[in-house]
């Protein structure tokens, strides 16, 4: 079934995969091959596929280990009936971060959940990314695809400059643009006053978060290097400033 032309399944995808912080996570059982479910926590790598931080010692990671298949249900987590909202469900692998890909994975992963500080340092806590292999993308009753990867994830091809200089910009933006944040939040994307922090950016745009909110501004156009950034969030704040002064 094709989506309705008033849906864009590709940007629908990004943002789902950018603004979701849990997801219904399923695993096959060592041995069995039975199918099993689990709840966790992810944020997203700079390409958008999800992050994950979980422990040796749940029966999901001991799956993993044992065969990296996975599928990852995401969901908007809209008011009212939930299967009115959109979500993807993802399928693909699970892959142990290695020791040069952990320090990216883990910053962006703590920037979405301050809270897992108290338990990363556990040595029984790894790393994990999934790589997709397809999604499948339920937007309504009628909006129904079939998607991938080069659909929904984000090309990172020539971004190096852009990814090397992430970290500084994220922690600038919280530190001096705190008032831009709340324009981007409030004029351009319609949501409500609060305290909104950067907890990513890509060639695609940047993730915001207040509290368990998130939001995804996509840019105009796509960048791969600081100086774009640096021009690319100052029309934005103007476009926020000239909103909130009609």
């Amino acid at each position: 079934m094709q989506p309705k032309a008033d849906i864009n399944p590709s940007k629908l995808a990004r943002s789902l995969l950018r603004r979701g912080r849990q997801g219904a996570l399923a695993t096959l059982m060592a041995g069995s091959g039975d199918p099993y479910c689990s709840l966790v926590n992810l944020a997203s790598h700079p390409d958008g596929s999800p992050i994950l931080l979980i422990s040796r010692l749940a029966l999901h990671t001991k799956n993993i280990m044992g065969d990296a298949r996975v599928s990852l249900m995401l969901d908007e987590r809209a008011a009212g009936d939930p299967l009115e909202g959109a979500r993807i469900m993802l399928a693909g692998t699970a892959e142990q971060a290695g020791d040069g890909d952990e320090p990216a994975l883990r910053r962006r992963y703590l920037n979405a959940h301050p809270s897992a500080e108290a338990f990363v340092e556990f040595k029984d806590f790894s790393f994990f990314r999934i790589r997709p292999q397809g999604a499948h993308l339920v937007a309504g009753f009628g909006r129904i695809v079939d998607l991938t990867p080069g659909q929904f994830l984000t090309d990172l091809t020539e971004a190096g400059p852009l990814l090397e200089a992430e970290a500084g910009a994220v922690e600038h933006m919280n530190a001096d643009h705190r008032e831009a944040m709340n324009l981007y939040a409030t004029r351009l994307l319609g949501a409500e006053p609060a305290d909104w922090r950067c907890t990513g950016c890509d060639p695609d745009g940047i993730d915001m978060q207040a509290g368990n909110s998130t939001l995804r501004l996509d840019f105009p156009r796509r960048i791969a290097t600081p100086a774009a950034l640096r021009q690319t969030l100052k029309q934005l704040a103007e476009q926020a400033c000239a909103a909130a002064s009609n």
